[in-house]
């Protein structure tokens, strides 16, 4: 389907021809008419399908056929940087339009705090923001909330996970009940039918398949200890070197992150940390500073693995197994992107064996598991540990008898 079939208003077809958008993805196929027609909606649909062209265009295509003074949409993100970016990816849209955006968001200084407040005063006609930062100006009582006309909350899986329902449930109360809602979710577990449930009127649903990892991807694992890791890590990037400039790394902690980085840095490879640890300036530097090419490697913790764009990463190196299948394709997602070509790694400790075969499951694919290189003791094996109930029984027995 064409971007024309949708009927947008000539300033609006414009930016999208400058562009060269032509043909909608799924996602924007099945979810702007509903937008269109007004009606709420809830989809599931992961980071990579275009879902914020989905929302953002046909509500650009209202804005250019309203004239109004107040805040007009509330998209809600779960980070700055998917803030930032949906704020980017506006800013694009909307060139040949009069429709304006602020993105907002913590750990700014006072100054940005004002800037953020006279954005909500004056009626920037969209509001891309974190639950707490607007919450915080929420208690203020100078942004009139009475002319918005559309509540969107982005990865909102994400934001439950990140304990915030009820910010979300104060913010939607703080609204107009006559209003649009939108729900967009990578996944979709109880939890996110309870919100709709408490969010959205009559909504329609689209699901679309979590996508399997890119052709160009190249996926292999190794069975690992622990206390191995580091050491490999540092191992793969010196035998890698010359071939990358791109380098990304993702611990479950900011004590691995840091682990991690140190031992690089010592080995001569200099690389860099993304984590919630980290001021806001600090974030925004490393990740320019990463896009640009002036470090290779990067270690994260999963800030980075949804809703960052950051194109030509060759390499994705696991950690740790992911703990929900459909992370571990968010991660991995990162990399091979437009057609390139890309390699995932992911280290596999006993007890994480479970998770990985849950894994290959969803990608419904058996990813080789490599030998570790010379100089390793072997690994342990692909298997399932089995628990020791007899053993945990007679404790109990001794602990309490």
């Amino acid at each position: 389907m064409k971007f024309t079939e949708f009927k947008f208003g000539n300033e609006l077809q414009e930016g999208l021809d400058m562009m060269g958008f032509e043909k909608a993805t799924q996602i924007q196929e099945q979810a702007i008419p509903i937008i269109q027609e007004g009606t709420d909606l809830i989809a599931c649909a992961q980071t990579g399908t275009g879902k914020t062209a989905a929302f953002v265009l046909p509500i650009l295509d209202k804005l250019t056929k309203t004239n109004t003074n107040k805040v007009n949409t509330i998209i809600v993100a779960p980070t700055r940087e998917l803030a930032k970016q949906i704020d980017r990816q506006i800013e694009g849209f909307s060139y040949f339009t009069n429709s304006s955006s602020y993105p907002i968001y913590g750990g700014g200084t006072g100054v940005e705090f004002d800037n953020q407040k006279q954005a909500l005063k004056k009626g920037s006609d969209i509001i891309i923001c974190t639950p707490g930062r607007l919450l915080a100006h929420l208690d203020f009582n100078y942004f009139d909330t009475s002319g918005v006309k559309h509540f969107i909350l982005d990865e909102a899986d994400r934001m439950l996970d990140m304990g915030f329902y009820d910010d979300i449930m104060k913010i939607a109360n703080a609204l107009p009940k006559d209003r649009q809602n939108l729900l967009f979710s990578a996944t979709m577990p109880p939890k996110i039918r309870t919100l709709a449930t408490s969010l959205l009127k009559n909504p329609k649903s689209i699901s679309l398949a979590i996508s399997k990892p890119a052709e160009g991807l190249t996926q292999n694992a190794y069975m690992i200890h622990d206390n191995q890791k580091v050491r490999l890590v540092r191992e793969l990037l010196k035998a890698k070197r010359k071939d990358l400039s791109h380098v990304l790394i993702f611990a479950s902690s900011i004590k691995s992150v840091k682990e991690i980085k140190t031992t690089l840095n010592k080995a001569g490879m200099r690389a860099s940390e993304m984590h919630s640890g980290l001021d806001q300036d600090q974030r925004e530097e490393t990740i320019r500073d990463f896009k640009n090419k002036k470090i290779r490697i990067l270690v994260a913790t999963d800030i980075l693995s949804r809703g960052i764009d950051i194109k030509g990463i060759e390499l994705v190196i696991n950690y740790e197994v992911p703990h929900d299948a459909e992370d571990y394709v968010h991660r991995i997602g990162r990399t091979a992107r437009a057609d390139r070509t890309g390699e995932a790694i992911t280290f596999i400790n006993p007890r994480q064996v479970k998770n990985f075969m849950d894994i290959e499951k969803l990608i419904e694919k058996a990813v080789p598991k490599l030998d570790l290189p010379n100089g390793f003791e072997k690994g342990p094996e692909y298997t399932i540990q089995q628990r020791n109930n007899k053993k945990k029984w007679g404790n109990f027995k001794k602990k309490h008898n």
